[in-house]
C-alpha cells in the first residue's frame, strides 16, 4: 500500500468533514451565499500586453525547441511587467520568481527586464523608514537583486547590499521569516520554505556575507542558519528543499539528510517520468492554514486519490537533483525531461492548474521559469539570440 497516498486521501477526508461540520453550523440563508466570480479572460493584461488565461485545454507544442522557448521567454517578460505596472506588491509567483530565477538563465536567454529590476530598487525601504514592507516581499526582493547580481552584472550593487540589511532585520527571533497563512502552494507555504529563500539570497549577493562586518546582521544570520540546520521537514516538500539547503549552504545539511532527500525524490518519480507536487505533502501540512474552497478544490479533482505528474514539481525535483550532482544523462533525469519537453503549452507556458485558487493559475509561470531552469541544467535550452527586450 501507498502510506503516503493513504495519508494524504484520510487527510483530505478528514479536513472535509471538519470543514463541513463547521460550515453547516454557521450557514447562511441560501439567498445570502455569493455566487462564484467569473473565471478571467487574461492572465496578465496591460497596454500592449494581453496573455490570455492559463487553461488545462490550450494544445501542446509539437516540438521542443528555440521557437517554443522564444515563446516561454516572451511569456515572462509580459508577465512580469505586468506586475510592475498594474500592482503594487513584489509578488513572488510573478516579479519574485522571474527576478530570481530568470536571472539565471542570462547567458542562456539574454539579460532580464530593466523596469523589474528598476521596480526592486524602488521597493527598497529609505533609511528614514521604520519598517520594511512584507517580510515576504522584502525576501523576494533581496533575492532577486541578489541573483540579477550573481548573474547579470556579476558585482554586488549597493542597492543589493541595502536590501538585504533590511531584510535580515524582518527575521523572526527563532530565526525564520514568517510567512502567510496561506499562500499560493507550494511556494512560500510555511516559515522554513521562506527562510531557504533567504538563505538563497545571503547566498547569491557577490562577496556581501564573506565581507559583512555588521554585529548585529552577523548575529541574525547565525539564528538564520541554527533555525534551518534544525528544522525538521514537516513534509516531503520540505525535505526537497533541504536538498536545495545543502546545495546553498552544504554545512547546514548532513549527508543522510542529503540521501534521505534524493531517494524520496527517486521513489516519487511516477512511470510517465514526471513528479506530483500534490504528493509530496498531506493537505493540511502544506499551511498552519488551509481554506475550506481549497479543501473542497483539491479534494474533488478527478485524480484526487492518484494525483497526475505536473510541470512545477517535475522541474523542481530535476533541478534539486542536478544541483546536488546527479548526472543529466541518468535515464531517470531523462525520462524527466522529455516529459516537460512533451507537456510545453504553444503560448510557451508550462500549464499547472493553482492548487490554491481556480483563478489565474500563477503557478503556471512558477512552472514555467522551473521548466527552463531544468531542462537549462540538462542542456536542452540553446543560446537564443534575436527579439530581446
Amino acid at each position: 500500500m501507498n502510506t503516503h497516498r493513504t495519508s494524504l486521501t484520510l487527510s483530505i477526508l478528514a479536513a472535509i468533514f471538519h470543514t463541513v461540520i463547521v460550515t453547516l453550523g454557521n450557514a447562511a440563508p441560501a439567498a445570502d451565499k455569493p455566487t462564484s466570480k467569473p473565471k478571467p479572460k487574461f492572465q496578465y493584461k496591460s497596454e500592449g500586453i494581453e496573455v490570455p488565461a492559463a487553461t488545462a485545454d490550450e494544445p501542446k507544442v509539437k516540438t521542443f525547441g528555440p521557437d517554443t522557448i522564444r515563446a516561454a521567454r516572451k511569456y515572462l517578460d509580459n508577465g512580469a511587467h505586468n506586475w510592475v505596472r498594474e500592482k503594487s506588491c513584489i509578488a513572488c509567483h510573478s516579479t519574485g520568481t522571474y527576478m530570481v530565477d530568470r536571472s539565471v538563465l542570462t547567458p542562456l536567454l539574454g539579460k532580464p527586464s530593466e523596469e523589474v529590476l528598476a521596480d526592486f530598487i524602488d521597493n527598497i525601504p529609505t533609511p528614514e523608514a521604520k519598517s520594511d514592507i512584507s517580510t515576504i516581499s522584502s525576501v523576494w526582493r533581496s533575492s532577486g537583486l541578489a541573483s540579477w547580481d550573481k548573474h547579470v552584472t556579476g558585482k554586488l550593487s549597493d542597492n543589493t547590499a541595502r536590501s538585504l540589511q533590511r531584510t535580515m532585520t524582518t527575521l523572526e527571533p527563532e530565526g525564520f521569516f514568517k510567512t502567510y497563512k496561506e499562500v499560493e502552494i507550494p511556494y512560500i507555504t510555511t516559515h522554513f520554505q521562506l527562510t531557504v529563500q533567504g538563505a538563497r539570497a545571503v547566498v547569491a549577493a557577490p562577496g556581501w556575507l564573506a565581507n559583512l562586518k555588521d554585529t548585529d546582521t552577523l548575529e541574525r544570520i547565525g539564528r538564520m542558519k541554527k533555525f534551518l540546520r534544525e528544522h525538521e521537514p514537516v513534509n516531503d516538500y520540505e525535505l526537497a528543499l533541504k536538498l536545495q539547503l545543502a546545495t546553498l549552504m552544504p554545512e547546514l545539511v548532513p549527508p543522510a539528510q542529503r540521501d534521505a532527500a534524493k531517494a524520496m525524490l527517486w521513489r516519487l518519480q511516477q512511470p510517465d517520468g514526471g513528479w506530483s507536487t500534490r504528493r509530496m505533502s498531506p493537505v493540511m501540512k502544506w499551511h498552519e492554514a488551509v481554506d475550506a474552497d481549497t479543501i473542497a478544490m483539491l479534494a474533488g479533482e478527478p485524480d484526487a486519490a492518484s494525483p497526475a505528474s505536473d510541470a512545477y514539481m517535475t522541474a523542481f525535483a530535476i533541478v534539486n537533483l542536478r544541483e546536488s550532482g546527479v548526472l543529466a544523462s541518468d535515464p531517470r533525469i531523462q525520462k524527466g525531461v522529455t516529459w516537460l519537453k512533451q507537456n510545453q503549452r504553444v503560448s510557451g507556458r508550462w500549464w499547472m492548474k493553482s492548487l490554491y485558487k481556480d483563478t489565474y493559475h500563477y503557478i503556471t509561470y512558477i512552472s514555467t521559469v522551473q521548466a527552463l531552469r531544468a531542462l537549462a541544467l540538462c542542456g536542452e535550452v540553446p543560446k537564443i539570440t534575436g527579439d530581446t527586450l
